[in-house]
């Protein structure tokens, strides 16, 4: 594995990562949240996306006070998902640590489980999130117009997190009309990322959010090493060039939007 990148410069105001994976970064938490706070990454919420994981994102969470959880299963592993997992993880989702019902949805990339499989489980995830009152975090990969289909026949819960944003400017302009939220990963700044760009700017400040999808996704200039939440300065500058706005206020925006999703830390 290629070694993590260096530190790059701190941020002038603090933000969050609202999507991590701490458990599979590969370094230890303590270490990773060190990592973050030193450029300006005060919070993060860590995502699971199986039983196991997300058990143990809700023990991180319960163990740092600047970590939230969310827990699922992810679309790619819900072939033959029972009741009974779906029980725990609205167990789960009750704590008051946890405070995502994600990374559920749909991926019609991968052919890892059947549609049908998926889309149970993305209701049984959005009944969830309406029942415990938590965010619901999206994993929608080519598969826009029936993730937002089911959210409208489920009816969708009062904060939808579409992380990972991969829509077009069209479907940006869908989300923020429903009052879904956006969140950018270090995709937004790779060159051949134009279309994504052009979804930013379409999308209101008020509903956006950064994540790192940590340790995918690394930003550039650092792609194809691992990526961790310490990196977050170079997306939230891009995008704040982007919208056109000062990264502080970008920053502060952002850090009132996960208040508004994930409740107050």
């Amino acid at each position: 594995m290629s070694a993590f990148p260096p530190l790059p410069e701190a941020l002038p105001a603090p933000v969050f990562d609202s999507h991590c994976h701490l458990d599979l970064v590969g370094l230890p938490v303590e270490e990773q949240l060190a990592s973050a706070r030193a450029v300006g990454i005060t919070r993060l919420v860590t995502i699971g996306v199986d039983l196991e994981s997300s058990r143990l994102c809700a023990d991180t969470a319960a163990q740092f006070d600047d970590v939230y959880a969310g827990v699922a299963i992810h679309p790619n592993d819900t072939a033959g998902v029972t009741a009974a997992v779906l029980e725990e993880i609205a167990a789960l989702a009750a704590l008051p640590h946890v405070r995502a019902v994600g990374e559920t949805g749909l991926d019609y990339y991968r052919d890892s489980a059947p549609k049908d499989a998926q889309h149970r489980s993305f209701r049984a995830h959005i009944d969830i999130a309406k029942r415990t009152g938590k965010a619901l975090v999206i994993h929608d990969r080519e598969a826009h117009d029936d993730t937002l289909a089911l959210l409208e026949q489920e009816g969708a819960p009062d904060k939808v997190v579409f992380h990972c944003f991969s829509g077009d400017a069209e479907m940006a302009r869908t989300c923020a009309d429903r009052g879904y939220f956006m969140s950018f990963a270090g995709n937004v700044t790779f060159k051949n990322a134009e279309p994504l760009r052009d979804a930013l700017r379409a999308a209101p400040p008020e509903l956006l959010l950064v994540e790192t999808d940590a340790p995918f996704l690394t930003p550039v200039p650092s792609r194809g090493r691992p990526n961790a939440s310490y990196l977050i300065p170079h997306t939230l500058r891009l995008m704040a060039d982007v919208k056109g706005l000062d990264v502080a206020d970008l920053a502060a925006a952002i850090d009132a939007n996960g208040e508004r999703v994930f409740g107050p830390w």
